[in-house]
Parts: C-alpha cells; structure tokens; sequence
C-alpha cells in the first residue's frame, strides 16, 4: 500500500501536469470506486471543473476544484495514468476523466479497492478526512500529545503505528523502520513507552519520511509515481523486507514476525525486549 511519501511523490507528479486544467468530462467504469455516492450526480457536478491545487492528507490526495474537494485514496494497487482521449480503455482502468479534451487521466487500480469522494468545499468536516490524526511535522505532534494518545493502549507499538486516527502516513513499511532507529521493540506496548522513546518515534518518523519523499518512495511490488517512474527508498531500508540478512547495525539477524496480522521485521539485538515488556 502507498504510505505518505509514495501518496506525496505521486501528489507532486500529478500537480505538474493537472494544475489550473480543466476536468471536461468523466466516465466511470467501475461505481464501487465511488461507494454508495450517486455517480450520476457526480459526473454532473465535477463537469467544468478546474483543478485549482493537488493536496496531501495523510495518505489521500486532495485534488482542490472550483467548487469541491476530489479525495482520492490509492489503496494497495490505485495509480494514475495518461492516456490519449481515443485510446482504448484496458482492464483495470476505473475512471477516466477527460483534460482539456487534450488527453485522458485514468485511475487504473488491479485489486480495485481504492476510493474516491466528491465532497463540497464546506463539507470538509463530513468526509473521511475529519477522522485523521495529526501530520507528521505538525506542530503539535509533541510528547504530551502521543502520551494522551497511548495512555490506554495495550496493544504493541507497531500496531498503533498504523493508527491514522493518532498519526497520519504511516504504514507497514515505514514503522518498521521508524522502530528500529528508535531502538523500540515492535512487540512493547504503546502506554509503556517512555518520554525518551516517544521523542524518538517523533523525531525518526519525521527522518525516515523526509528521506522517502527525497528519494520518490519506496517501490517493493507495485507502486509507481507516474508510468514506469518508481522510487529509490528501498536500497535504504534498514529492517523491512530483510529477512534472516545482517542488520546493518549489530550484524544480527533480521527476524520476521506477524504482529496483528501484519509482517514485521526488526532487529532481535538492537530492539531488545526484556520480560517485563520493556526494552533493554
């Protein structure tokens, strides 16, 4: 699944080529992309619109129009593709939106599990959006606020990573990695952490997307940013996807675990976890 530095790389390709055009028709080929919306109205509603500004929150795109907020969610395969008006329409290839009557932007997505909501501008706070935690570099995103957030959670740190309800963008991929820098345990459990621990999972979690959005995220299966474009994150990674290789640190090694019911990779020595649950 794209994690914020894929949504953002993917953000910043589409804004290039998409910014102040204008949205002239829409064909969608697959209604459950849109949910329980009425698909019809929608295509009345988004035709004439122009895409004044492409946003990120979290892991979904933002596409900011005359009238109203496209939010897109890519999901585990979602991605955008160019294609000329006339081309044929390939499998896979749910919505098609006519630019400019200059050339179609199809939303091709294999698994077909990404979303899309139109919402009006003043609607904001009704869509799927309003449920989000904080952004990464907000702010706000202190050690008082993840110790009022964890306070009562029990489950392991890793899982509550993945919670976009506390911080938004994180995913599999990149929790692993902002643990083992931290020197946490995937295993620990949210409300023991200390002060120390949660500064740390602050400052890594800024680290390690800030060097994946630098180098256009991380590509392990399918994730492109445009067509054939993919990213450079994965000759970073320290723990994810490493399995029974040397960690790069102690020279252990790495160990995979399925941690609520996601695979989970980390370093037995350097994320030492003692029997109280607490590392060492």
């Amino acid at each position: 699944m794209p994690e914020l530095p894929e949504v953002e790389t993917v953000r910043r390709a589409l804004l290039l080529k998409l910014k102040g055009r204008k949205i002239k028709d829409l064909t969608v080929l697959h209604n459950n992309v849109f949910q329980d919306q009425d698909v019809e109205k929608i295509k009345k509603q988004i035709k004439g619109q122009s895409i004044i500004d492409i946003l990120r929150r979290g892991k979904w795109l933002e596409f900011v129009l005359d009238d109203y907020y496209l939010l897109s969610h890519l999901r585990m395969e979602g991605k955008y593709i160019y294609r000329k008006l006339d081309e044929k329409v390939e499998k896979h290839q749910l919505v098609l939106f006519n630019i400019d009557d200059e050339f179609s932007l199809r939303y091709r997505d294999v698994r077909k599990f990404g979303k899309m909501y139109l919402v009006k501008k003043n609607e904001l706070d009704k869509s799927p959006l309003a449920k989000l935690g904080l952004e990464p570099w907000d702010e706000n995103l202190n050690i008082s606020y993840l110790k009022d957030k964890y306070k009562n959670k029990s489950l392991p740190i890793k899982t509550v990573l993945l919670d976009q309800e506390i911080v938004v963008g994180i995913g599999n991929i990149y929790a692993d990695e902002i643990l083992f820098l931290s020197k946490i345990n995937p295993y620990k459990k949210a409300k023991e952490l200390s002060d120390e621990e949660l500064l740390h999972i602050i400052d890594n979690t800024r680290k390690v997307l800030d060097k994946a959005i630098e180098d256009g995220g991380t590509t392990i299966r399918s994730y492109t940013s445009e067509e054939g474009v993919t990213g450079n994150n994965q000759n970073n990674l320290y723990v994810h996807q490493r399995q029974g290789e040397d960690c790069l640190i102690c020279k252990a090694k790495i160990i995979k675990d399925r941690i609520g019911g996601r695979g989970t990779y980390y370093c037995p020595k350097c994320q030492k976890l003692n029997d109280s649950g607490g590392n060492i």
